[in-house]
């Protein structure tokens, strides 16, 4: 059944480089929906994206739980900045039928909650094999219908975990935050690997991540519409380009459409141009990113900052004290990465993230719990209307 739909970042934030502001979106094709969606804690903050109404229609109670879909970030951002619990479980746990795609290989859909508890509850009444997506297929054997189990209060000890230290550094108060993190996690009996190094690639908007979206957005995009059949207000990649383009002043006034442009662009998924690119990225990210330090370092995990705090909700796109966090890593490798509350910084939520090899969504859940019982960050918003300095 379903309860309720939210706004999000327009094409999942596969629109513009400005990247414009996260969690608006056009009015529609009627004219009727969309706009701005803010952030519940401070409300001339952005909520992040892309599955920005996801992240305030739990923060906010409005619901239990939501779902959000993620191709790098859009599960773990919006969640980090609302003071959420976030899954972005592996490519395939969790049935892609239905979400209007950008990548399929990095595509993941996974819950969004006020607890570890709840979030790990709904993972499991999602996971199973989808005919609509191939993808499911493998995850035979390595899925539960129900992962709380591995909710363990001491679920910490005895742990490994490495610290994506190259992620962190672009906001000192994160990183103060990130340490103190540290410091629960080895009192509760983790050791820490401090730092572990991945592949200087591995950083948002990557030439072979970008080159990859570029073609399976197209692909992807023009196979989805053709599926909705005749009634479909556009039926290609093509079509919504012009359809923005006639419609400039409800599509094109605050941001621009060089994302989309550079997908049509593109040509089919044979071209070596595309194949070279997905190698590279799933090389980097795989074999030699996650997987090669995990088992050098016998980790059961890797954390680091998710975001930095929300930034200013800005018609213009400033992207001021944002912060991109580490969830590129595994949105290449289609990995699983999980993010929990971390602190605040002048009321507004910062989360950290603990991500890991394919199929491992247990063992991070079990690690998230440990620190969440330890620390309880997590705290309802108070709908703030600006910055207060002193909270």
């Amino acid at each position: 059944m379903l309860l309720g739909k939210a706004n999000m970042s327009e094409w999942a934030g596969w629109k513009s480089f400005e990247r414009g502001t996260p969690g608006w979106s056009g009015r529609g094709w009627d004219g009727g929906r969309g706009g701005f969606c803010r952030n519940p804690y401070v409300l001339d903050r952005v909520p992040g994206g892309s599955s920005a109404g996801s992240g305030v229609g739990a923060a906010a109670n409005l619901a239990t739980a939501t779902i959000g879909s993620e191709t790098d970030g859009s599960i773990v951002g919006p969640s980090s900045r609302n003071c959420l619990v976030g899954i972005k479980p592996t490519s395939g746990l969790v049935s892609r039928g239905g979400v209007i795609p950008i990548s399929h290989s990095q595509d993941s859909t996974g819950p969004m909650a006020r607890s570890v508890a709840d979030a790990v509850i709904i993972l499991g009444t999602l996971t199973g094999i989808d005919p609509r997506d191939p993808l499911t297929t493998p995850s035979q054997g390595n899925a539960l219908t129900d992962y709380t189990q591995a909710l363990d209060p001491d679920g910490l000890n005895g742990a490994r975990i490495g610290v994506a230290r190259a992620y962190a550094g672009f906001d000192d108060r994160v990183d103060r935050l990130l340490e103190e993190a540290l410091d629960v996690m080895k009192r509760q009996g983790a050791t820490i690997v401090d730092p572990i190094e991945l592949p200087a690639e591995l950083r948002f908007g990557n030439e072979f991540e970008m080159e990859v979206l570029y073609y399976e957005f197209k692909a992807n995009l023009n196979a989805y519409l053709a599926s909705v059949g005749p009634d479909a207000p556009v039926k290609s990649l093509k079509e919504v380009i012009e359809h923005n383009e006639a419609n400039a002043d409800l599509e094109l006034s605050l941001f621009g459409q060089e994302l989309l442009i550079g997908s049509e662009e593109r040509g089919p998924l044979s071209e070596p141009r595309y194949v070279e690119a997905l190698g590279h990225s799933h090389r980097l990210s795989r074999a030699e990113g996650i997987d090669r330090v995990m088992v050098a370092e016998r980790l059961d995990a890797i954390v680091g900052p998710t975001s930095g705090p929300a930034a200013l909700l800005d018609p213009l796109g400033s992207r001021v004290g944002s912060g991109e966090g580490c969830s590129t890593p595994s949105a290449m490798a289609g990995y699983p990465n999980m993010t929990l509350p971390m602190g605040f910084i002048f009321g507004l939520p910062v989360g950290i993230s603990l991500f890991g090899r394919a199929w491992t969504e247990s063992t991070l859940i079990r690690l998230a719990y440990g620190y969440d019982q330890a620390t309880k960050h997590r705290r309802p918003p108070k709908f703030l209307p600006t910055m207060d300095v002193t909270a």
